[in-house]
């Protein structure tokens, strides 16, 4: 039996990897603000599924609930940080008290997160690490700025930890999932009050309307590729999950690298030269 501790499990990715591994016959400490929506799994399993109310946003009780969990099983095989959420409007719409709450959900929780359990991973000599990121940690869109800062901002952070602490056996995969059939995108997406100067940037409204059309990715698929990453050796830096985030992915770096390219006189300008 393997040991999975998991953050925000009530819904999306976070519920769909629980409800596989659970399905396995393994463990998982799982992290909700509210039992209510995983009352069903507190009753199916209740011996391998440990429900810990945590809000990411808090982050002495991120230390203290990590600092219990290692306690109490002595070892956990998987970590994977989860918790998010995604919020529309452009910068100038957004109001302080929601971009200082999408940053500490998604990129201070998450670092905190992966921060809290390296001491622990490390002195029982290895682990897995999962950050659930998105292939707009590579890809910007208008009117989802924050949002983008969130994932681009982990993912630095996690390809320069992926690298410190592969010398002690643990691995770190960045997931990069395109659109899916979650409540993230129909449900748990916030909009702020956006403005009508800006209404040639709010396409996204029609993605987040179901009536719309619905996103191609299948969680439970992407659930499952993430499960079985955690077998592969060395452990993926990164999994884009979706065939047309690879594509967006691809063509914004092929046109990054292009530019970049371009640069290359300008920028050997600006060295000493020896003499």
């Amino acid at each position: 039996m393997h040991t999975w501790f998991i953050t925000g499990v009530s819904s999306g990715f976070g519920n769909e990897i629980t409800k596989q591994i659970l399905a396995q016959g393994h463990r998982v400490i799982g992290t909700v603000r509210s039992r209510k929506k995983v009352e069903a799994l507190i009753k199916k399993y209740p011996d391998t599924f440990d429900c810990q109310l945590l809000d990411v946003t808090a982050v002495p009780a991120i230390h203290r609930t990590v600092s219990e969990v290692f306690e109490k099983y002595n070892k956990i095989d998987v970590v994977v940080s989860n918790a998010g959420y995604g919020l529309f409007g452009c910068a100038e719409e957004l109001s302080d008290v929601e971009v200082n709450h999408i940053l500490a959900t998604n990129l201070t929780g998450s670092i905190q997160i992966i921060r809290s359990v390296l001491p622990y991973m490390r002195l029982q000599g290895g682990g897995r690490i999962i950050q659930i990121s998105s292939y707009g940690g590579q890809v910007a869109y208008p009117a989802n700025s924050l949002y983008h800062a969130t994932k681009f901002g982990i993912e630095g952070f996690c390809e320069s930890v992926a690298q410190e602490v592969a010398q002690f056996g643990i691995g770190l995969t960045i997931v990069e999932p395109g659109g899916a059939r979650t409540e993230f995108r129909y449900g748990s997406a916030k909009v702020t009050n956006l403005m009508p100067e800006y209404e040639s940037c709010h396409a996204f409204l029609d993605m987040l309307d179901a009536s719309k059309g619905l996103a191609p990715g299948d969680p439970a698929k992407m659930a499952a590729r993430i499960i079985e990453s955690v077998n592969q050796s060395p452990a993926p830096l990164r999994m884009v999950l979706g065939s047309q985030a690879l594509k967006a992915t691809i063509d914004r770096l092929e046109e990054r690298i292009t530019d970049y390219k371009t640069q290359r006189e300008m920028a050997a300008s600006t060295d000493i030269v020896s003499k």
